[in-house]
């Protein structure tokens, strides 16, 4: 076994919060443990104090000041933790109900005071017409009146981008989007991607300024959307909603395998004269 040559490392701060909690995640086990250094911007903020906080749960020694995260040599230690449901899955069961005409829907697992950064939803759906009120277990949805949503930041919550374009596309909300700057490096170019699906139904996502996206809503909707996945579990999920306005087709349905495998099966449960057609690549 080789021995660790530094203890000090330095990585991007604005790339991949993945490769961060990924370094993470090994420091405690490394002999002189780790010093990282984050460089530039830093999004994706909440997903490295999650992987921080898992980590003092198993009794690793971590601390973040300013910009360097100092995480000491110490072996992780057994305890007992529950984990929480997905909020990131959770965005488009919001998304479906901002986009009904009416309903509600009782997602389990969620927690109010969730360190997941996908828990921004909650404020976000507030604005594009979903009451959510957490009960024992979980939180309730409910349909209510829109009241509009001008603009957001998604650098600490960039998975929930393309659910949230597509719900205000579909609700005619005009907004402007900022911090996707890691959405270029996804699965897909997830901006690139977006911009292609939405101009099905002449709903449009342009940068009008560095960093700053204008979302314009659909002015006509055609009797059918036909949506290419791009192998992206995420471009499948955000755009289900669209099913609620006309006749859609999913390309590549299975992509969602990769972080929801249910994802068709729990829609055919919550409204099954809404399941979409699937359809295969040709």
């Amino acid at each position: 076994m080789q021995q660790q040559r530094s203890a000090r490392l330095s990585v991007r701060g604005d790339v991949s919060s993945q490769y961060i909690s990924a370094l993470l995640l090994i420091a405690p086990t490394l002999p002189e443990g780790l010093q990282l250094r984050l460089e530039g911007k830093v999004g994706s903020k909440t997903y490295i104090d999650m992987t921080l906080a898992l980590m003092r749960h198993f009794g690793a020694q971590a601390e973040w000041v300013e910009n360097e995260i100092h995480v000491a040599p110490q072996p992780y230690r057994p305890n007992r933790f529950a984990v929480e449901a997905d909020w990131s899955g959770a965005s488009y069961w919001f998304s479906l109900v901002a986009c009904a005409e009416a309903g509600s829907l009782f997602l389990e697992g969620l927690k109010p005071d969730s360190l997941q950064g996908d828990a921004a939803i909650v404020a976000i759906m507030e604005r594009l017409g979903v009451k959510s009120t957490f009960q024992e277990g979980g939180v309730l949805l409910e349909k209510q009146a829109v009241l509009g949503l001008e603009a957001w930041d998604f650098t600490h919550c960039p998975d929930l981008a393309q659910t949230v374009a597509v719900t205000c596309a579909i609700l005619g909300q005009r907004a402007v989007f900022t911090g996707l700057e890691s959405l270029r490096i996804k699965e897909t170019d997830r901006i690139a991607a977006l911009q292609q699906e939405l101009g099905k139904w002449s709903a449009t996502l342009i940068e009008e300024s560095p960093g700053a996206f204008t979302l314009t809503p659909s002015i006509e909707m055609p009797q059918e959307v036909r949506i290419h996945t791009y192998d992206d579990h995420r471009m499948a999920m955000a755009f289900m909603p669209l099913m609620t306005r006309t006749q859609v087709l999913i390309e590549a349905p299975e992509v969602v395998n990769k972080s929801y495998p249910s994802f068709w099966k729990h829609l055919a449960l919550v409204h099954p004269t809404l399941q979409v057609p699937h359809h295969e690549h040709a």
